[in-house]
């Protein structure tokens, strides 16, 4: 049976996403309620928003994102951590590009990768500004490796790029928002959302821990050398879960879905551009790279792109890469579930509970991830591409009724999931029950056993009672006998008398001071304030109490004969007038 050592994160340590600055119809971007806005922004005179660039000859980029989103003062870029990219970002590491291109056949070709240093960086900008693709290209999908502050902005200004599609991947808040909305020509959707995988554990543990200090392993292991308060500590949702027995372990942790749609119907098509964080277990972009690609030689999917011209298809496919990492995950948690009922079934360890409580917790953070997952596909169901209005009305259609079929069976698995956690909960809550029923029949054959035991004490000190009774007699016997009187012995100067005259004194003392000390239900019912005085009198009282009580039961006592009395002449007098009526 595995150990059951749980690493739990400090409160100040655990961070929720703001949500409230995840989208623009947020109208104070990364600015707080107790926050002062700058005087400065609100004195200026440029035009909250400025004219498109043509990006010919041009720097705008280098002013991205206060050049092209002014109202993105330098405290909010601040807060929003686009600043700590694009200024504090290591030089030194290359950004990445892997490109992926659907054409208007349907078929996905993979073209060739940009490498992004300080050395190109200019290079890069102008082939990013003069971007030639060609004629016959749909969707060109762009994933963006060790995303540098040089291409955070370049792409912004190149795409026009919202920065909150930014700052919402940075902090890894669930987003969901559309923009830039032109009738008859495009628009720009924005999906964010956090999705559960597994990691498979192979090698030293050590290699496993998270670079940030900040971010712990949630396991369902118990260390007993745990030293920190408990008091002080949460559980943290957020940190990856360590599951499975000793020699097959799993993580399941949180990995990042980030993509930015641009749908238009222009010569140059839409782009997808999918932010990778640089976190030890996050999807790489190579890697996503290839699934996508992959999934173009699907017959199934290669017959949807060859029929609709919707580049919104090709986000459902990132979208089923999310799906596919949470039914692996729920799958491991549930094969955990069952080994564990099957230890608990063996053992009635109570740190198995401790476990329990851990994946529980998580499994309701999982829950409110699932909802934001189907909030996301129910937004790109509900979310139509603009430039699908140049089409034919039957094309429209076609496309319409085609993406809502694929959304519907994307939130029929979703559905699926929630279900299949739900049922893990449910089973969670009975192992839970089960280890408290097992704890309370131990208990109560603990508390059995202490009371036989108990009573066979009892049996023995009655034992001893009886005996002690029978020798009682010949004890007070041989006592008195024993006595200096002269009555007895008459080389003796006391006798009885003297005897008496000091027992029977002491032994009222002792009677008094016993019962002062323990004369509280004495004093019930009356208003008398009990004191240490008081206690000494008692006998006053007791004597008073008995006295006043008699009077009151004897006055009592005549009322009651007195209005029986009463109640007899009444009665006797009422029969004489009733034999006495004359009747007609």
């Amino acid at each position: 049976m595995a150990s059951a050592r749980y690493a739990l994160t400090k409160t100040r340590e655990h961070r929720a996403p703001p949500h409230r600055h995840a989208a623009p119809s947020a109208p104070w971007p990364w600015i707080d309620i107790h926050d002062e806005v700058d005087p400065a922004q609100l004195d200026s005179p440029l035009p909250p928003i400025p004219p498109l660039c043509p990006h010919e000859d041009c720097e705008c980029w280098t002013g991205y994102p206060q050049s092209r989103f002014p109202n993105w003062t330098p405290l909010q870029v601040s807060r929003s951590g686009i600043h700590a990219v694009v200024h504090d970002y290591d030089r030194s590491i290359p950004c990445t590009i892997h490109y992926v291109n659907v054409d208007t056949g349907g078929f996905f070709t993979g073209a060739d990768k940009h490498i992004i240093g300080e050395e190109n960086k200019d290079e890069f900008w102008r082939q990013v500004a003069h971007e030639a693709r060609p004629s016959n290209l749909r969707v060109r999908a762009l994933f963006v490796e060790n995303m540098s502050g040089t291409v955070l902005q370049m792409l912004g200004a190149k795409y026009n790029i919202e920065p909150f599609f930014f700052s919402s991947s940075l902090s890894w808040i669930p987003s969901r928002f559309q923009e830039e909305v032109r009738p008859g020509k495009g628009d720009h959707i924005t999906i964010t959302l956090s999705f559960l995988r597994t990691v498979q554990m192979k090698g030293p543990k050590a290699f496993f821990e998270f670079a940030d200090n900040s971010t712990s392993v949630s396991s369902t292991e118990f260390d007993a050398n745990d030293d920190d308060d408990l008091a002080e500590q949460m559980i943290n949702t957020q940190a990856p879960l360590q599951i499975g027995p000793e020699n097959d372990k799993t993580m399941l942790i949180l990995d990042l879905l980030s993509v930015h749609l641009v749908r238009s119907n222009d010569r140059m098509g839409s782009t997808i551009i999918s932010y990778h964080h640089n976190g030890p277990y996050a999807t790489s972009a190579p890697y996503f790279r290839e699934r996508i690609q992959f999934a173009g030689q699907s017959v199934y999917w290669q017959s949807i792109f060859q029929k609709s011209s919707d580049p919104t298809f090709v986000l459902l496919v990132f979208v089923w890469h999310a799906l596919y990492a949470w039914d692996e995950a729920l799958e491991k948690l549930f094969s955990h579930v069952c080994w564990m009922e099957s230890q608990i079934m063996k053992s009635s360890d109570m740190e198995l509970t401790r476990s329990l409580h851990v994946i529980q917790a998580h499994q309701l953070h999982y829950s409110s991830l699932l909802e934001d997952f189907k909030k996301s596909i129910v937004f790109i169901l509900n979310t139509p591409n603009p430039a699908m209005d140049a089409l034919s009305e039957d094309e429209r259609f076609f496309s319409r009724q085609l993406l809502q079929k694929e959304c519907n069976n994307l939130l029929i698995e979703v559905e699926r999931l929630e279900s299949s956690r739900r049922m893990q909960e449910r089973r969670l809550k009975n192992v839970m029950n089960l280890v408290f029923s097992t704890v309370n029949i131990l208990d109560s054959k603990r508390m059995q056993d202490l009371t036989e035991a108990t009573v066979r004490d009892s049996a023995a000190m009655k034992q001893i009672a009886y005996l002690s009774m029978i020798f009682l007699p010949a004890s007070f016997v041989a006592a008195v006998f024993g006595m200096n009187v002269k009555e007895l012995s008459q080389d003796t100067k006391g006798s009885f008398p003297h005897y008496f005259a000091a027992a029977l004194p002491l032994t009222v003392l002792t009677v008094w001071v016993v019962v002062s000390f323990n004369s509280r239900h004495l004093f019930k019912g009356t208003k008398i304030p009990i004191t240490f005085w008081t206690r000494l009198a008692w006998p006053v009282f007791l004597v008073k109490s008995m006295y006043f009580d008699g009077t009151k039961k004897k006055n009592r006592d005549d009322m009651v004969l007195e209005r029986w009395s009463v109640d007899q002449e009444q009665r006797v007098q009422r029969r004489r007038s009733v034999a006495n009526y004359d009747f007609p």
